[in-house]
């Protein structure tokens, strides 16, 4: 038990650069007073006395605006930061190394007993306000966007963003140790980027059809703005 301890408040350390003592981490981490919490009324949970589960689950959520559910099961060095209004519901699965933000919600689109809610891999970040429904499986090392919807599984690796949540890129799984948001894709303007490409093809076609003297040549002020919308988004994308 000692060592569970020991390993949580030194993961507090490796995921909060602003951790600044031990006696800080163990009084002023309501992420870490939740998690100790539920080691606790998962045990009571697991020898079946629900009652006394619920009401520890119950007092913990009063006391640190973290609601986990006495029944989920969650790995190793799992931390909640920021950790207000997240919800962890009764038949979820949590990985090691998971992290997760403020107002992250695991839960279930099913009135059903059985498995109803999330499956989370080793290496998982979820982002501010997201949240993750249904018995779906996020797999090893994905990163999900600060409050998107995920409600479909997704295979390891992946960078999930938007809502409905959409795999926006595929990497190698990997240690995650932040969620890099200024990195993350921006679907609209890859959207609007696609178009512009687009548009640029079309201009070559329109200039073959000027040739034959059968279509008349776009406005100044328009080419102009279309000119002026490109470098916009150029220098918009993250290098």
């Amino acid at each position: 038990m000692f060592n569970t301890v020991r390993e949580d408040i030194n993961n507090v350390f490796t995921k909060d650069p602003a951790a600044r003592g031990v006696f800080e981490v163990i009084f002023c981490y309501p992420g870490l007073h939740a998690l100790w919490g539920y080691r606790i009324f998962h045990w009571f949970w697991k020898i079946r006395w629900h009652f006394l589960a619920r009401w520890l689950s119950h007092v913990t959520r009063f006391l640190t605006g973290i609601e986990i559910h006495p029944g989920a099961t969650i790995g190793r060095r799992f931390f909640i930061d920021h950790g207000m209004g997240v919800v962890i519901g009764e038949t979820s699965i949590i990985g090691d190394d998971v992290l997760l933000y403020k107002g992250v919600v695991l839960g279930g689109t099913s009135l059903s007993k059985g498995k109803r809610h999330p499956t989370l891999g080793n290496n998982v970040v979820i982002g501010t306000n997201a949240c993750v429904l249904g018995n779906i499986t996020l797999g090893d090392g994905t990163r999900v966007g600060a409050g998107s919807v995920v409600v479909k599984s997704v295979p390891p690796g992946s960078t999930v963003v938007g809502i409905p949540g959409r795999v926006v890129e595929e990497h190698k799984p990997q240690v995650v140790t932040d969620l890099e948001h200024g990195k993350l894709p921006d679907p609209v303007a890859e959207a609007v980027r696609y178009m512009l490409a687009e548009h640029a093809k079309l201009d070559k076609r329109l200039a073959a059809l000027e040739k034959l003297g059968s279509i008349v040549t776009p406005t100044d002020e328009l080419e102009d703005k279309l000119k002026e919308l490109a470098k916009e988004f150029d220098s918009n994308e993250p290098t």
